[in-house]
This record gives structure tokens, C-alpha cells and sequence, in this order.
């Protein structure tokens, strides 16, 4: 029976993601200055009864705007008074403002924005329409009549100017919210019985946290403008009580007697300002590469799951269309993806890369047309395609090598029709005349049985089937004339006949173009009709690879027996299908040793003592397993 992962608390969950988060935090350090920054600030004007050294009404008119010195470290003012007291006790009625401004905006603008795009239709309708008003007033005249009633002061203003900022938070975190409405995980929680809070709170907030941030960060650098502008035109704080914009004005008003006095308060706002903005995009960068970060459960394997560099210096097959030697790829907080890669594919050959999903299959192929996403990197060993060296899984994509993507919907834009996203690759490849590309791109889309080219080429990706988007999809990888062509699961999510026409059409197009193949798949029937060698992954390595009639007849890893014993085209009729227990390992909380042995029924303790290295052995083949002997005498038996 096959083992199924459980799923951790939800208060485990939230402090993994906090964990996380941390860590990627503290790479910036940018960020990590402006929130020492702010919370430095933030102590001190909380602290200014303590740590003041005058209170800020005490006046000394011996010494009227002095300049700094032991007894006044930031100097004093027209009336003598000293700066620092002052600058500290009036930055508590500047921070407290921000946060009464930014506390009314989040509690309107952030739930009713979640709520309308969760909800939609009359409510959504209803509610941005009042932000619609809400946008279309200006500002300063509500402040201004704010500040005309009985009641009115610093206070009554935040709060006006946080209902002021609501509408546009809520169009922010709506616009976000919206996608993730239809998302898989928000379906499932919903179909589940989860409430609507919960399901905003868990599975949709998360997401908008990152525009939120960056938001948030912004208008509190407003709110601290507009409120220090406030006060230098003397509304809200009177004199003699401390704000930024008083001092500002008293500062400005004696500009040519005492320009230092200019200097504390107005460097202070800028500073705070530059902060809030530094911090809140270090807070988004941080929460999207957070995600990315290994669990509390995958740190304590992380010393001995490190990116190996290659053992020895290795070359690339002097016949090889493709080499790929010791390659190894980690994401940027150094956690290994995968690890001393190494296979070959020869000029016209077929070659299948089979293993369970998260083995890191599409992720070194990625690595081969110089396509690593974002976030993840080439740690270690070469790379060689047509005899010349690859050293970089990023930049400029390889020449000589087609792509070919498991959904036709990632390759083909939904705005442009299909003979145009192709007529662009021709183009790409050299000046050509507009009739010259239209030739090619209708020839092309023959070349891969389209019956009516002409007319599939006026056509947008959401007029196609399945079937036809994926060959107008291989068309386009046939664009640039590639030595090899890498199709990823091509034909997954389409019914039986089309993946027959499909794998038909790769075999076709090999032999007419002499080209290779790396084709990835779970599929052992495709990989035994399409390919003549297979490479089987797990854990992001290698662990067996050679002729396909091999693998099948005779498999030297256990992985590879238990992929055969699980596949369903092989099973016997009334009988039990074999499953293999347990699942992949997370990236970087593999297990010392044999990262397979945790689930393989062969394995003894020789195998969990240390790393297994990839053995070579006659007729091109190569096993990771110390106990390759034991499976070719059962099957000799």
C-alpha cells in the first residue's frame, strides 16, 4: 500500500513559513538597514520620557539656535529649546499617525478587497462603485474640512486620511485576490467546508501579501509627507508641542541665521521615508523567496545533503551530440536540486528521461537550453552541446535545441494567432521577406501533418484542440531547424489516439531531420516505442541509464524495477498492481546514502553509510545501486 505523506499542523506550517521567511530577509541588506532603522526610531520616540534629556517645552534663551555640543548633541532652536528632545517626543505623534492611518486602511481596504474578489458579482459590483467615489475625492479637501470641525485635530485627520487611502488598497488587494479566486487549493478548500473567513485568512491572503507589502510601505511614507506638510502649515499639532513639520517651519523661518536646524528634522523624515519603501520591497522579495526555502524538516539534512562538486575532471564524448558531466543544481540559499548529473545523447538518437515527479527531470533539461528559472543555478560540472562547453544554465537560450512543453498553452500567447507566433521564430532566425516567412511558417506547419495550415494559422492557441495545439507547438520548436529537440511530457493531458498521432509525428520528424530527442516522460510504453536509451532519475540524480530492452528485460536499480512493477501497461490481469511505498523526498532532506533506500526492500545498512556513486558497467550501462548482483541473479533465475 503506498505510504501517504500527512499533512503538518497549520501552527507548524505558519512557523516553517516564518522560519523561512527570516532567512530570506536577512540576505537583503538593504532591508535589513531600514528595519534596524525604523525600529531604532520606533524605540526611541516610544522611550523619549526616559532617554530625553530636556523635556521638549524647556526653554533656554541664553543660548538660542546653538549649534551641537555636549549639552545639546543636535543644538537648540530660536527659543532655545532643545532639538533632540523635540525631534524624539514629536516623532511619537508622526508614527502614531502613520499607524492610525495605515490601521483604518487595512481594516476596510484589506477584507472588503479580499471578500469582493472571493465573492464577486453584486458585491464586488457594489463595493467598487464606493471606490470608485471614494478615488474621485481629493484629499486636501476633506482634510481641510476635517480641520474646520469642533473635533477636528491630528487625530480626526490620520483617521480621515486612512478612509481616504481604503479604496485605493482595496483595488490593490482585489486586482491581486482575483486570480487566485479560481485556484486549484481555494476550489479545495471551499468544496471541502472550510468557511469563507478561514479560506480568505489561509489560502488567499498569503498571496496578496506581496503588493500588500510594497503598498503599505508606500503609503506610510505618504501619510509621513502629508502629515509633516500638515504640520509645517500649522494644522493639527500646536505650538509649543513638538511635530517634524513645526520644527521644519521653525527651521525654515531661520534658515539664514541657523541653516544646521534644518538638518535633524528634515534628514529624519528623509530617512524614514527611504526606509518604509526599502523595507516593504525587501518584505515582498522575501515573501516570494520564501516559498522557495526548505522547511524546518528538511534543515537538519542539509549538512550532508550540500551540492557535491564532480569527483574527478570529466570530459565531454568526443561523438556526443550532448554531454552533460557531474551537473549540479541548487536554488540561491544553497539547497541542492540536483546532484552530478551525467549522460550522453548521441546525434540522431532517442533518448528517455523517466522518473517520478519532483527526480528534477524538466529541471535539467532546463539547465541544457540555458533556461534555469529564476531562483535556482548551476552549482557544479559541464555541460557540452555540439562539442562546445556550456557553462551557465542561464542567458542566452541554446541554439540548435527545440523545446517542446507539456502544455501548449506555457508556448502559444492567447493574444496573437498561431501562424504569427511562429511567423516570429522564422523571423528570429534571420532577415527574411514577409512572403518568405509565410512560406516557412505554413511549410512548417505541414511538416508536422496540420491539414489546413492556411486556415489553422488565422486561428487564436484557444480555437485549437489539444492535439492541434501541440503539433502548431512542435512547428514552433521546428522554427529554429534544432540539432535536438526536448519534449517535456508531450503528450500528457491528451486522450490515447492523439498521443499515438503525436508520437508518431516526434518518430517521423527525427528520421526526416536526422534529429535527436530527450524526451521526459512517466511513461514506460512511450519510452520502450519512442526512445533507444533511457536515463531513470530519483532525488535528482541518476541511478541507472542504458539501452531501453535492457532497462525493461533486466533493471539494475530498484527504482527502475519498482517504476516497471507499478506500470499499469505491464500488470497482469485479476492481480494486484504493485506500488512503491512512500514518495520522493522534498529537495535537500535526502536520506544519507542511497537517497532510494527508505523505500527499497533491498536495502541494508551498506547502503545508508555513505554516498553511492554512479558504476559504470559493460554494454553502456551504469546503476547506483551497491546490490546490482543480487537483481541480475534473480534475474537469471
Amino acid at each position: 500500500m503506498t505510504a501517504v505523506a500527512t499533512r503538518p499542523p497549520l501552527a507548524e506550517i505558519r512557523s516553517v513559513s516564518a522560519r523561512a521567511f527570516a532567512r530570506s530577509f536577512r540576505r537583503h541588506w538593504l532591508g535589513m538597514t531600514a528595519a534596524a532603522f525604523l525600529l531604532l526610531l520606533l524605540v526611541a520616540c516610544v522611550a523619549a520620557p526616559l532617554i530625553a534629556p530636556y523635556t521638549p517645552e524647556a526653554e533656554d534663551l541664553t543660548i538660542p539656535l546653538a549649534g551641537p555640543s555636549l549639552h545639546h548633541l543636535l543644538g537648540t532652536d530660536q527659543l532655545g529649546e532643545d532639538v533632540l528632545s523635540r525631534l524624539l517626543y514629536g516623532g511619537v505623534i508622526s508614527l502614531e499617525g502613520i499607524g492610525e492611518a495605515l490601521g483604518v486602511a487595512i481594516v476596510l481596504g484589506v477584507p472588503l478587497g479580499l471578500l469582493s474578489a472571493y465573492r464577486g458579482r453584486a458585491l464586488d459590483a457594489v463595493l467598487g462603485r464606493v471606490a470608485d467615489l471614494g478615488l474621485a475625492i481629493p484629499a486636501i479637501v476633506i482634510l481641510l474640512m476635517v480641520f474646520a470641525l469642533p473635533v477636528g485635530g491630528e487625530t480626526a485627520a490620520m483617521v480621515a486620511l486612512g478612509f481616504i487611502y481604503a479604496p485605493s488598497l482595496y483595488r490593490i488587494v482585489r486586482g491581486a485576490a482575483l486570480p487566485l479566486r479560481e485556484a486549484a487549493y481555494v476550489t479545495n478548500a471551499r468544496m471541502s467546508g472550510v468557511s469563507t473567513p478561514l479560506v480568505l485568512w489561509r489560502h488567499v491572503l498569503p498571496g496578496v501579501a506581496g503588493p500588500l507589502a510594497v503598498n503599505l510601505s508606500l503609503t506610510a511614507g505618504v501619510t509621513l509627507t502629508v502629515q509633516t506638510g500638515l504640520n509645517y502649515l500649522g494644522l493639527g499639532v500646536s505650538p509649543p508641542a513638538p511635530s517634524w513639520g513645526g520644527m521644519i517651519s521653525d527651521a525654515q523661518s531661520v534658515l539664514n541665521q541657523q541653516p544646521w536646524l534644518l538638518v535633524p528634522t528634515g534628514l529624519t523624515v528623509a530617512l524614514t521615508i527611504l526606509s518604509f519603501v526599502l523595507l516593504g520591497d525587501a518584505v515582498r522579495d522575501s515573501l516570494a523567496e520564501a516559498w522557495s526555502l526548505e522547511t524546518s524538516s528538511v534543515r537538519p539534512a542539509r549538512a550532508i545533503a550540500r551540492v557535491p562538486g564532480p569527483r574527478t575532471v570529466q570530459t565531454a564524448e568526443p561523438d556526443a551530440l550532448l554531454s552533460l558531466r557531474g551537473v549540479s543544481i541548487s536554488d540561491r540559499s544553497g539547497r541542492p536540486l540536483t546532484t552530478d548529473v551525467s549522460f550522453d545523447v548521441q546525434a540522431g538518437e532517442a533518448v528517455g528521461i523517466v522518473g517520478e515527479s519532483g527526480c528534477g527531470k524538466t529541471l535539467t533539461t532546463l539547465a541544457v537550453q540555458g533556461l534555469l528559472p529564476p531562483g535556482t543555478r548551476l552549482a557544479a560540472g559541464q555541460c557540452w552541446f555540439g562539442g562546445e562547453q556550456r557553462s551557465s544554465g542561464h542567458g542566452k537560450r541554446t541554439p540548435g535545441i527545440g523545446y517542446v512543453a507539456q502544455d501548449p498553452a506555457v508556448s502559444l500567447d492567447p493574444c496573437f494567432t498561431v501562424g504569427f507566433t511562429i511567423a516570429e521564430v522564422v523571423r528570429a532566425q534571420g532577415h527574411l521577406p514577409r512572403s518568405a516567412v509565410r512560406a516557412q511558417v505554413l511549410e512548417l506547419m505541414a511538416s508536422v501533418r496540420i491539414a489546413a495550415p492556411a486556415e489553422v494559422a488565422r486561428l487564436y492557441p484557444h480555437q485549437l484542440s489539444g492535439g492541434l495545439a501541440q503539433r502548431a507547438q512542435i512547428a514552433m520548436a521546428l522554427a529554429s531547424e534544432p540539432r535536438l529537440l526536448v519534449a517535456d511530457e508531450p503528450t500528457t493531458a491528451l486522450d490515447v489516439t492523439i498521443q499515438a498521432e503525436i508520437l508518431d509525428l516526434l518518430r517521423a520528424l527525427r528520421a526526416e531531420r536526422n534529429m535527436a530527442l530527450l524526451l521526459i516522460t512517466h511513461d514506460w510504453g512511450v519510452v520502450a516505442d519512442t526512445c533507444d536509451r533511457a536515463v531513470v532519475m530519483y532525488a535528482g540524480q541518476v541511478v541507472e541509464q542504458g539501452t531501453v530492452s535492457q532497462l525493461v528485460s533486466a533493471p539494475l536499480h530498484p527504482y527502475t524495477r519498482a517504476l516497471l512493477q507499478a506500470n499499469p501497461q505491464r500488470g497482469v490481469p485479476g492481480s494486484k498492481l504493485l506500488a512503491i511505498p512512500g514518495t520522493v523526498p522534498a529537495p535537500g532532506s535526502w536520506a544519507p546514502g542511497c537517497r532510494f533506500a527508505p523505500r527499497c526492500s533491498l536495502a541494508t545498512d551498506d547502503c545508508r553509510a555513505g554516498d553511492v556513486t554512479l558504476t559504470a558497467l559493460a554494454e553502456g550501462r551504469a546503476t547506483r545501486c551497491i546490490h546490482y548482483s543480487d537483481l541480475i541473479a534473480e534475474v537469471s533465475r
